[in-house]
């Protein structure tokens, strides 16, 4: 009696977090090299479009949300008021809480920015139709919430 061959692993397409990774990986460098042409971080993006969507947010609470140190977030801070894009101030009763706010300039890029994501989106997602696009995202998103994926990518 001869003894049976092992099976041969599966190839690495075989395993979708590997099929997942590669894509990502594509897309994310594209995104972070078209924002770098505009002389923006992809951290810089993420914390300003969170700055605009939560007026008045305090610099532990961002960091909190983003899940990043309080020093990474104070360090894009500095950059983007150094932009002239976000302005820190203290507040009335408590000088000690600081609170940021998008300048007019911060909201006048943010679209720009913006468009640059959605381009990004569109070389790399647009060969899928709306509800292919629909489907994938909601996926994502429920693998997100059941893996209690909270924390923001900013690299």
């Amino acid at each position: 009696m001869t003894e049976k061959e092992p099976a041969a692993p599966p190839g690495l397409e075989a395993h979708l977090g590997y099929c997942l990774r590669r894509v990502s990986n594509h897309v994310s460098a594209a995104f972070a090299r078209s924002l770098q042409q505009q002389h923006v971080s992809v951290a810089e993006w993420v914390v300003l479009s969170q700055a605009a969507v939560r007026p008045e947010v305090r610099p532990a609470e961002l960091a909190d949300r983003l899940g990043l140190t309080r020093g990474a977030v104070s360090k894009v801070l500095d950059k983007l008021e150094g932009k002239k894009w976000i302005v820190r101030r203290t507040m009335a009763d408590d000088n000690r809480v600081q609170l940021l706010s998008l300048t007019r300039q911060g909201q006048r890029v943010l679209p720009q920015l913006a468009e640059i994501a959605g381009r990004n989106d569109e070389r790399f997602f647009g060969c899928l139709d709306a509800q292919e696009q629909d489907t994938l995202r909601r996926l994502l998103l429920k693998l997100s919430e059941f893996h209690c994926i909270r924390d923001v990518p900013v690299e």
